[in-house]
């Protein structure tokens, strides 16, 4: 995911509001999600990446495509 945050936010705040609002829905949506978790009522890592300045937005989305690569095979092995 791109996002642009405005200057006045918090990049950690904005973030973590983020990951709480979308755990609920993803949970009801992707039922095979406690699974892969254990039974913990967790979606989300707690690390992020996050670029303001001398990255180009190429290397953000290869890492954001990169990321997803990983994660993808996560979910079926488990289920």
């Amino acid at each position: 995911m791109v996002m642009v945050i405005p200057l006045r936010s918090s990049i950690a705040v904005v973030l973590g509001r983020l990951k709480r609002q979308s755990s609920s829905p993803m949970r009801k949506t992707f039922g095979g999600l406690q699974k892969v978790y254990w039974n913990e009522p967790i979606v989300w890592s707690p690390g992020s990446f996050v670029s303001s300045v001398g990255v180009d937005e190429g290397t953000i989305k290869r890492y954001i495509e990169h990321q997803g690569r990983q994660d993808s095979g996560q979910f079926h092995r488990e289920l």
